[in-house]
């Protein structure tokens, strides 16, 4: 319990361990152990990131994106959301990452809130999970200008989309949910509670850390992220 406090201080995030089924539909799913682990903002310092995460990018150009703890009194979770905004005219082909190691992920859930703030050649963002490094990971994000939800690996820096979900509209500067479930090589991909897409790959098969993801100049803010693995 002590260890478990002094991570909260931290990161602003409350961690345990739980006999919990996968909630990926309806009707009853075994009991699987589960770490879950909430990451808030709340208790992180305006201007700073969480201690352990770092600030990174995809083929960067430029200077790295700003992402930092601001106030925010529309916040999910009041009053902290973490942000984004790129610091240059950002390049089509530039993925502004913000995660840690220290969160890792195999198979299980993993939730977050996301608002588009702005963004001209490209708006809003998501997760990103099983991040091997700053060039090996698989993401999902959802676009409030192409109102479309898709789901990428990104290997060795290409990414390669395994599938997606087109002509959902979620305005601007409104809150949405997106939410993964992965078992496996098995991905299923949510959005403000429904399942828009499922895929499989094996591309990653080791744990690894997870964060969040931007592409070029969106700007965008970040509330309450929760990931519950499965216990290994």
């Amino acid at each position: 319990m002590q260890r478990t406090s002094r991570v909260a201080g931290i990161f602003g995030m409350a961690v345990l361990t739980a006999m919990a089924g996968w909630a990926a539909g309806p009707g009853p799913k075994p009991a699987v152990p589960q770490r879950v682990t909430r990451v808030t903002f709340d208790r992180v310092a305006v201007g700073q990131i969480p201690a352990g995460w770092k600030a990174e990018a995809t083929h960067p150009r430029g200077r790295l994106a700003a992402w930092k703890v601001t106030a925010d009194p529309q916040a999910p979770s009041p009053p902290n959301v973490l942000s984004v905004t790129p610091r240059h005219r950002a390049s089509g082909g530039t993925f502004n990452l913000c995660w840690t190691p220290a969160i890792q992920f195999l198979d299980g859930e993993i939730t977050v809130r996301v608002r588009a703030n702005s963004g001209r050649g490209d708006e809003g963002g998501g997760p990103m999970w099983r991040v091997q490094d700053r060039n090996n990971y698989y993401v999902a994000r959802y676009n409030p200008l192409e109102h479309n939800f898709r789901l990428y690996e990104v290997k060795n820096g290409h990414r390669h989309m395994l599938t997606g979900a087109s002509r959902i509209p979620v305005p601007k500067g409104q809150w949405f949910t997106i939410r993964i479930v992965q078992r496996g090589r098995h991905i299923e991909g949510w959005l403000n509670g429904t399942k828009l897409f499922d895929a499989a790959s094996a591309t990653f098969p080791k744990a690894g850390g997870v964060g969040l993801w931007t592409k070029a100049d969106a700007a965008t803010s970040f509330d309450n992220l929760t990931v519950r693995a499965a216990a290994r």
